[in-house]
């Protein structure tokens, strides 16, 4: 099948190439990081494979970025693409077909920018064939900045038209997709503005040292500020020999949330989200568990706005390395002699439920993941978990 030959939008500049290599990876004047030039936001195409809802993602700087990718893919299967008339089984909608899956990819990349660009505006960059400035000292060629060519939408209904039309730049695997997707991203959101939102030195970028990826991509990608501030709105902080400056956190509400556990130690709470990433507009939550990224999804979109769904249900947890976590979580309150003991359970292979007071059992840092958003919820596995995987 041809593809269509990319056409129109206006070339970058030298000004702009140097520009937005050095607010996504802090210079223009070295290649940036090899994964980006190489991952695509491709799905696990096997026949066999269990989860054809899931990205193909490598464990690399990307993994951010394609989380929040997959939990707006996750949205799209069982709540945008859901049939309203009848009740379909979790299992049967997290099987689309492959006009299903490229359906869902340009519809949430489209609604990702669209949020990003405040529902106003949105420039998309794609790679033409031929580079639009040349390789020099302050700028070195990495085969993709260089060939790029700006579009601009004001209309949701025209960018989804040209992400459906062109979303195999985004596909390809290998391709620079996940980089397209964060070029798009920080263009729309402008380069002053990611600079103003990281509220850091001189010299700050998006990228950061990050086996995964930078949260600042995932806030910018969620809630359409690269903010590291977590909390809800607006917090001044001084001191007696300073003024308050504000420190600009989550705005508004995202449809998509964020968890987040990096263990024991003094910055823990500070790094916890405000109740605008921990409720969402959806059960669907970004998480990041001591620095591995996933996803954790309920089916229930009454979940979080009736407080009898939330007494027992159940959580899905899945890693873009392709592991997939089924457990309860039971709020209906515990004895008194256990208040404050967080309730343990896991399924062994035969199917037997072993419980614990958390005495002697050790809560798994997903377990503590989960503990941040119900804080006394009994949490029950239903699939014999191998400790390294619950790790993730």
């Amino acid at each position: 099948m041809s593809r269509p030959k990319l056409i129109g939008g206006r070339g970058i500049t030298m000004e702009e190439a140097i520009d937005i290599r050095v607010t996504v990876f802090g210079s223009a004047s070295a290649p940036p990081r090899g994964e980006w030039t190489r991952t695509g936001l491709s799905y696990i195409h096997s026949q066999n494979d269990p989860y054809p809802f899931g990205l193909r993602s490598p464990k690399n700087a990307t993994r951010g970025l394609q989380s929040v990718v997959q939990a707006f893919l996750i949205k799209y299967f069982i709540f945008d693409n859901r049939p309203k008339e009848k009740s379909v089984p979790l299992d049967k909608l997290l099987k689309p077909t492959e006009s299903e899956q490229v359906a869902a990819m340009w519809n949430s990349l489209s609604e990702i920018l669209w949020n990003v660009g405040d529902k106003t505006k949105v420039n998309v960059c794609l790679p033409g064939d031929s580079p639009h400035i040349s390789h020099s000292q302050s700028y070195f060629q990495d085969n993709i900045t260089e060939k790029l060519s700006i579009f601009e939408f004001n209309k949701l209904e025209d960018l989804q038209i040209f992400i459906k039309r062109y979303v195999f730049f985004f596909t390809d695997d290998p391709s620079p997709g996940a980089l397209l997707l964060l070029y798009s991203a920080v263009w729309t959101r402008g380069f002053e503005n990611i600079r103003n939102d990281l509220d850091c030195p001189k010299g700050a970028h998006l990228m950061g040292n990050y086996e995964e990826g930078s949260l600042n991509i995932v806030t910018l990608l969620l809630s359409g500020r690269a903010t590291p501030y977590l909390h809800n709105g607006v917090v001044y902080v001084g001191d007696e020999d300073h003024y308050a400056m504000p420190q600009f956190g989550i705005l508004c509400r995202s449809r998509v949330g964020l968890l987040i556990w990096d263990g024991e130690g003094i910055n823990v709470t500070s790094r916890q989200p405000g109740s605008r990433l921990k409720t969402p507009g959806l059960p669907i939550w970004v998480t990041c568990c001591m620095g591995h990224y996933g996803i954790v999804f309920n089916s229930n979109r009454e979940l979080l706005r009736n407080y009898h769904a939330e007494k027992r249900f159940e959580l899905h947890h899945y890693t873009n390395a392709g592991i997939f976590v089924t457990m309860t979580v039971d709020n209906r309150g515990q004895d008194d002699e256990e208040v404050g003991q967080p309730q343990l359970q896991r399924q062994n292979s035969k199917g037997e439920i072993k419980e614990s007071d958390g005495s002697n059992l050790q809560a798994t840092p997903l377990e503590k993941l989960i503990h941040t958003k119900w804080a006394d919820g009994k949490i029950t596995f239903h699939h014999q978990i191998e400790p390294a995987k619950l790790n993730l």
